[in-house]
């Protein structure tokens, strides 16, 4: 078998061969691959099922139950960048290897955690360990499918593993939540990690940069204080609006952003390899590519942040329920990423992605019907809609990333893509979700009178008025007519949210589309 040399190891092993077209070895790698996507995947969705119980046993106050579920995409996505860059210098597989060890152990150490800072702690050092795992996925992938129409296929089946782990999560929570206590939706991970570290060194080769020099630490550095703040700085706009905090973490992401950049072009006069090689982004490709990338997981994440609500407290499903709902949607994603790889030979990127962002829109533009009486196959078909065109949409825009970047230097692409995804998700619930309770707030009304002659307290009022969730359990409080007002108009108004909510996300989506026509129609 013809056989294609990446580049010559650092290390004194024999070189590194990768098949020109991939065998058994390779889709056995990409199996082992699809693993730690599918687990970080889950972990995100997941833990908004367990706060309820997590708020009831540890007792945190409102500032620590935020900063356990933020904490984590927090770290992950200020750290990316950076371990891209380390894993193309260190060993894409290694970086994998240390990346999964803690992500399990760190596992344990939450589900058993004795108060909300111990969760916080093990919340960051999960984002710590994850970020170790996705640029290290795209970047062996990258590696070992050297056939571009293999490795579209492979991208569209590593694809799914978002999707897959998105649905998932709420029908894991929820089965687990029926029998065993909140830790138990961080145990989950413990087997799936100790699969991975037995199974990794068996099928997946090592690689890494022939000659990485110098390791640029100015740019991690400078790298994270980009990130970090920005996905901070979302966070806090989405929850309370603009502030001083959230001017001054914008205006410290976009100082390091800059000087990040300017870092990038000045190191290779010097002789050194930057983090990044922003000569990537010089073609249009990529960076219609990337932002693709991010709106699709805008799309995802707003979806899920709404469609969860909805489903459990709109029409009365249960945790099970409402996850089985989405899981046609997950197919479709799969589905259609298979599809992908065979219409990337007939059709260019520039009718592919605006028609998968196309199909997703049309998703959104069903949820702009979802009212207190609809049916939940209304929203089933949005959300097979809405994967298809995430599964059409990403699986080639992955590829012209990973195409696009030396193999050498395919963790920090790999890396790029993923921050993509994370500001995506980030701005998914924090702009949708944000309008959400605008629309929520704006429309709800809460009764005076608990009962004749008896106010509503200020406190239970204000609880009502702030979330559907929040008006859920001030009614189980009240009495009969109270109770029924209540919720009454608190559905109403929270589906009158997702109507708008929606149409924002159409929009959004076919912004994108038209910028990725305009920014191709010269190529």
């Amino acid at each position: 078998m013809t056989a294609t040399r990446l580049s010559p190891p650092t290390s004194t092993r024999s070189p590194l061969q990768i098949p020109a077209r991939a065998g058994v070895r390779e889709w056995l790698a990409l199996a082992v691959l699809f693993l730690p996507t599918l687990l970080v995947a889950v972990d995100n969705t997941v833990l908004g099922f367990a706060l309820p119980a997590i708020s009831r046993t540890l007792r945190p106050d409102a500032t620590t139950l935020l900063w356990i579920v933020d904490v984590y995409p927090l770290v992950l996505a200020g750290l990316l960048i950076a371990m891209g860059g380390l894993g193309d210098r260190i060993g894409r597989r290694r970086l994998l290897l240390v990346g999964i060890a803690g992500f399990g152990a760190v596992s344990l150490l939450a589900a058993f955690a004795t108060d909300g800072a111990h969760l916080v702690a093990a919340r960051a050092a999960l984002g710590f360990f994850g970020a170790m795992l996705m640029p290290s996925v795209l970047a062996i992938l990258r590696t070992i499918f050297a056939d571009r129409t293999q490795r579209r296929l492979a991208l569209a089946i590593w694809a799914t593993g978002f999707a897959a782990g998105a649905a998932l999560g709420p029908i894991v929570g929820g089965l687990l939540l029926e029998h065993f206590w909140w830790g138990a939706v961080f145990l989950v991970n413990v087997p799936v990690a100790v699969l991975v570290l037995v199974a990794a060194p068996l099928v997946l080769p090592e690689s890494r940069m022939a000659n990485p020099g110098r390791p640029d630490l100015g740019g991690v550095v400078l790298s994270m204080l980009a990130a970090a703040p920005a996905v901070l700085a979302i966070h806090t706009i989405g929850e309370h609006g603009f502030s001083v905090a959230s001017v001054i973490e914008l205006a410290v992401a976009g100082a390091a952003g800059a000087l990040f950049v300017r870092r990038c072009r000045d190191l290779p006069g010097r002789g050194r390899r930057p983090l990044i090689d922003l000569d990537l982004f010089a073609s249009p490709v990529v960076r219609v590519s990337v932002l693709a990338n991010a709106t699709t997981m805008f799309a995802l994440t707003g979806l899920l942040f709404f469609a969860a609500q909805y489903l459990q407290l709109v029409l009365g499903r249960s945790p099970l329920e409402a996850g089985l709902v989405l899981v046609p949607g997950m197919v479709a994603t799969i589905l259609a990423g298979l599809g992908a790889a065979a219409l990337a030979r007939r059709f260019p990127l520039r009718a592919l992605v605006p028609a998968g962002l196309g199909l997703a829109a049309a998703g959104y533009v069903l949820c702009t019907r979802l009212g207190v009486g609809s049916a939940g196959t209304l929203l089933l078909v949005a959300a097979v809609l809405i994967g298809a065109g995430i599964g059409l949409s990403e699986t080639i825009t992955n590829d012209a990333i990973l195409a696009a970047a030396p193999a050498d230097r395919a963790g920090s692409a790999s890396a790029v893509s993923e921050t993509a995804y994370e500001l995506g998700a980030v701005l998914g619930t924090a702009v949708l979700g944000s309008v959400l309770s605008a629309v929520y707030r704006a429309a709800v009304e809460v009764p005076a009178d608990a009962a004749p002659g008896v106010a509503l307290g200020a406190a239970a009022s204000d609880t009502a008025r702030q979330t559907l969730g929040g008006a859920v359990d001030v009614a189980a409080g009240l009495p009969a007519p109270a109770a029924d007002a209540l919720l009454g108009s608190a559905r109403e108004a929270f589906a009158l949210g997702v109507d708008v909510t929606a149409g924002v996300g159409t929009a959004a989506l076919l912004l994108v589309a038209l910028t990725v026509v305009l920014g191709l129609r010269r190529r």
